[in-house]
């Protein structure tokens, strides 16, 4: 259903959903036609910026540290003082912004909670207006949630706990690179970041701020200090409009991008009014890692499940990010644990668990203040590992000075190899991750993992490189790849995995996305195919959904 609301002549909303007019109220839109006219042309040229850079990637330059920002590196600083809410966040929970979710996660035990409106949301109009509803309940603590009636039963009811009881909210929207589609300004698409952001802080800011709890964000996919600098830039100019200190709005970022992982400090520095920590966004590293190397062979990594944060470049972007937090008064949040529990299988339970177990382990041992994890049944484990390597608040006095860590430590070539059933494994996930995502979910458990698109973009971006390095085998002498068998990773080795997989699916019954499994497979093609790599599979999806 189609309609229009132009309280202002220069700004539409292009679609209704229920609920939409509470939060889109009239005073709502002037103030995000305000951050629009006022940022997203700062927005664009940040854009350019990253496109400009990739081409000299594409071109063979490789990343380095910046020799114009050196002084900021070399200079003693450090960030604001931490609030005390954020002190402690030894265990953080993530995921979609549906009222059962934000509820769960809110009641879950973890200190914090990231309310996800990018990797783990699917952007359909009628789920980023029921998301803004939800955190507007959250906030003032009146959430709830009944289940619909199932077998002549009626559903499970759901209500928020105590706020003393409760996680910390922290809001994620969605990246610079995203638009809104459903908001026009002059005929023009809104920034989907200001438009995730400043919404929230409008209902929200100042009740957050009475409490003493924020608001506080999650800032994802940055590449460069400069974005940092326009996301602090919005920031102060919220806080100016509606009345708050400067400062009051805290960020975490996400260093989930390998250009930032060599801007950690200048990026930092870019927030430092504000910042409270980086995060070890290990997912969308790994795409990122993929994305930006794509055109160097000798890069290439193996299969996901082998790319693990003991491969050299990962190790050292963990151990650089401690170190550069720590001296500068942050807090350096490890990964995400994607497993869920497998209640089908125990002895596979407990082999997933003793991963997570060492993974956690890991992060505490290596210095970081706290992890993150995708279900709650994995709280009381990470809470353990972390209770017992960390009885302070923080570990922000371990200062990693062993740490020296160079631009090649940072790009190491991984060792590993790619099987047939990883490659017939990322196809499997590509297609299951889109199809549920073009249903309208963005967080989908396959094969006992929580895949978002951080996760399917890993699958999505090596398919793309392995196939296209014999796209042209005689240039330079280029042969392509091989699997570990010796078959060669073509596109004939593509349509095997896809023929068979509709009908396999087909026989597990019902899950998420089912009916648009064709749809998918089109998209995976098209994306695979194209001589390009798309830089995000989000972005062509994106036109395909309400």
């Amino acid at each position: 259903m189609s309609a229009v609301l132009k309280p202002h002549d220069d700004l539409e909303i292009t679609a209704r959903t229920e609920g939409q007019d509470r939060v889109l109220t009239p005073e709502a839109q002037s103030f995000l036609l305000g951050l629009h006219c006022r940022f997203d042309g700062q927005r664009q040229m940040r854009l350019k910026a990253r496109a400009a850079r990739q081409a000299r990637f594409d071109a063979g330059a490789l990343p380095d540290f910046r020799t114009d920002t050196a002084d900021i590196r070399a200079s003693d600083w450090r960030v604001a003082p931490i609030p005390a809410a954020l002190a402690d966040r030894r265990v953080e929970i993530t995921g979609p912004v549906d009222p059962k979710m934000v509820i769960n996660a809110l009641n879950s035990g973890a200190q914090c909670y990231m309310a996800d409106f990018e990797d783990s949301t699917s952007p359909t109009w009628a789920n980023v207006i029921e998301g803004q509803l939800a955190m507007q309940g959250a906030v003032v603590g009146t959430l709830e949630f009944t289940a619909p009636a199932l077998n002549g039963k009626p559903g499970k009811h759901y209500a928020l706990k105590p706020e003393a009881e409760r996680a910390v909210l922290i809001v994620r929207p969605r990246g610079w690179h995203l638009d809104e589609k459903h908001v026009l300004v002059d005929g023009e698409r809104m920034s989907a970041s200001l438009f995730d952001l400043g919404l929230f802080a409008f209902h929200n800011a100042k009740t957050l701020a009475a409490k003493d709890r924020g608001p506080y964000f999650y800032l994802p996919k940055l590449q460069s200090m400069e974005e940092a600098a326009l996301w602090n830039a919005v920031m102060d100019h919220i806080e100016t409009e509606l009345g708050l200190p400067n400062g009051q709005m805290k960020a975490t970022v996400l260093i989930e991008t390998l250009p930032a992982a060599f801007e950690m400090d200048e990026i930092l520095h870019a927030l430092k009014s504000r910042i409270v920590g980086l995060n070890c966004g290990r997912w969308d590293y790994i795409f990122s890692y993929i994305k930006t190397l794509r055109a160097h062979r000798d890069r290439v990594l193996p299969e996901r499940g082998q790319v693990t944060m003991t491969q050299p470049f990962l190790k050292a972007y963990s151990e650089l990010l401690i170190k550069t937090c720590h001296r500068r008064g942050a807090h350096a949040m490890g990964g995400m644990a994607a497993q869920i529990p497998i209640s089908v299988d125990s002895q596979a339970n407990e082999q997933a668990l003793a991963r997570v177990r060492a993974d956690k382990l890991r992060e505490v041992t290596a210095g970081h203040d706290g992890t993150w994890v995708a279900h709650p049944a994995l709280i009381p484990l990470a809470r353990e590992i972390f209770d017992s390597h960390m009885p302070q608040a923080n570990q922000q006095a371990v200062s990693r000075d062993d740490v020296d860590v160079t631009a090649a430590d940072l790009l190491k070539p991984s060792r590993g190899t790619v099987t047939a059933k990883g490659f017939e494994g990322n196809v499997e996930v590509c297609v299951r991750y889109l199809a549920a995502w073009l249903d309208g979910n963005g967080c989908v458990p396959i094969h006992w993992l929580m895949e978002d698109a951080a996760t399917a973009e890993i699958a999505r971006a090596q398919l793309w490189q392995w196939l296209h390095f014999d796209a042209d085998p005689e240039r330079e002498g280029r042969q392509p790849l091989h699997l570990d068998d010796g078959t060669p990773m073509d596109f004939a080795l593509l349509e095997r995995a896809l023929i068979g997989l509709p009908s396999r699916l087909a026989a597990e019954g019902d899950f998420p996305g089912k009916t648009r499994v064709p749809e998918a497979i089109q998209l995976l093609v098209e994306l695979t195919r194209s001589d390009t790599l798309a830089e995000f599979l989000t972005l062509p999806a994106y036109e395909r959904i309400d």
